[in-house]
């Protein structure tokens, strides 16, 4: 028998007195980074996720017959979204794709109705994950250190990157075969080159979820993703292959993926103020309440990657107050996020947007 679903109240957060302090800084050093790689392509990129391997519309058709823990917010009522997905690598400068880094998936789903969170323009919802179940920092402050060492080494010493990466990689996959996860190792270089199409992200920090607390998963469920998961891309002496890979696959196959939500349901067990602590899904399990569709597609066509790349962002704090972000790591990701975008923005003289419904 499971617990109940914890109710969200605002009490299940906790400020730090120098929350605020924390955000400057960890701008200031985002700032190194943007202002470095635009420096060096003369075009500005993301301050994370810079590197996008694929690009691709859908749609989100939401259950029917959830029960009411789970028709909560976007998920309320059934329902289908357009849905725009973008697949990268989590560095702040491009990188070849031998130094392998952990994947994101960002998704904006189109025409959401409900009040609006703070600053969030439009009527988009977007979800930003990584395929681990875990955030390196417990604090925005601890990530701040962290960020302070990478920003050190953005656009250099690729050739280094690279040979450490094959290290790191060997590293993890001893730990794999002793039943040890290292989110450290995988973060710096040593996560295994799979092929993305096959990979299951997730949100990491936890959200409200209407009345409720949630984290949110995507898992491949079409076989022509699932036979994809664990597959290895061959990236010696091809910068671009895993973009080069999904495209391919993408232009025949289509994807289908398991929204899923992972209900709080003890408070102590599943924190919400500390991401690095996975929650235990035999005490809070992933249950569908979305199928995530694309079909085939061009992933890679340069009006995709204008209209979504070039002129979209991604931020969790874009969105409905159904599903406002929660923790210390979500509240330094607004700020950080809108700072990035107006770099971008006014580094490249091309306006950032939401999509129309």
């Amino acid at each position: 028998m499971l617990n109940p679903p914890i109710p969200y109240t605002p009490q299940v957060e906790r400020f730090e007195d120098d929350e605020q302090t924390t955000v400057a800084e960890l701008n200031d050093t985002f700032d190194v980074i943007l202002k470095k790689t635009a420096e060096d392509y003369g075009h500005a990129v993301r301050s994370v996720h810079a590197k996008a391997h694929g690009i691709l519309e859908g749609t989100l058709t939401v259950k029917g017959g959830l029960p009411p823990e789970l028709a909560q917010g976007l998920f309320a009522e059934p329902g289908e979204y357009n849905t725009y997905m973008r697949i990268s690598t989590n560095a702040g400068d491009i990188l070849p794709d031998a130094i392998s880094l952990p994947r994101g998936l960002a998704i904006k789903v189109v025409g959401v109705n409900g009040d609006r969170l703070p600053g969030a323009a439009g009527d988009t919802q977007d979800f930003v994950m990584v395929n681990g179940p875990v955030f390196q920092a417990k604090t925005s402050k601890k990530f701040l250190g962290s960020l302070k060492m990478l920003a050190k080494t953005t656009d250099r010493m690729e050739g280094t990157k690279e040979v450490l990466s094959d290290v790191l990689q060997g590293v993890n996959t001893v730990l794999q075969a002793v039943g040890i996860s290292s989110s450290t190792v995988e973060s710096i270089g040593g996560a295994p080159d799979s092929d993305p199409l096959g990979e299951t992200y997730y949100s990491v920090t936890p959200f409200r979820y209407g009345d409720y607390i949630a984290k949110f998963s995507v898992r491949p469920f079409s076989k022509d993703l699932t036979e994809l998961t664990g597959k290895e891309i061959d990236t010696k002496d091809q910068p671009d292959a895993i973009r080069e890979a999904v495209q391919a696959e993408m232009r025949h196959r289509t994807g289908a993926w398991e929204f899923c939500v992972q209900l709080c349901r003890d408070i102590e067990k599943q924190p919400v103020e500390d991401p690095t602590t996975q929650w235990d899904e035999e005490d809070a399990p992933f249950v569908p309440v979305a199928i995530l569709r694309a079909g085939p597609q061009d992933s890679w066509s340069a009006d995709k990657v204008q209209k979504v790349d070039e002129q979209m962002r991604f931020s969790v704090w874009t969105g409905i107050t159904a599903h406002e972000p929660l923790g210390n790591i979500n509240r330094a990701r607004k700020a950080t996020y809108e700072h990035s975008a107006r770099f971008r923005e006014g580094f490249n003289r091309c306006p950032i947007h939401e999509p129309a419904s």
